[in-house]
């Protein structure tokens, strides 16, 4: 017996790139947001974070994704 042949995933639900920039530029609207609000001045650091976060892995990102289109050995694959 043959084993089922699983459908590949469309690439619009695999692109990291939409994610990770809506995410940062959330982050971003909220750190405006509490920095403008002293009311909200305990969340500035986890806004912060935040951005930082969503900045990082997006720069990560794109670091891996030139590394695949140059053909780097080490690259991860897919990221086109």
């Amino acid at each position: 017996m043959t084993p089922p042949t699983v459908p590949e995933i469309p690439p619009r639900f695999t692109d990291p790139r939409p994610v990770l920039a809506v995410g940062a530029f959330v982050f971003l609207i909220a750190t405006v947001a509490v920095w403008l609000n002293d009311a909200w001045a305990t969340a500035r650091p986890v806004c912060l974070m935040g951005l930082g976060v969503g900045l990082l892995a997006y720069t990560i990102f794109a670091i891996q994704r030139r590394s695949a289109r140059r053909g780097d050995k080490g690259a991860q694959r897919g990221l086109d």
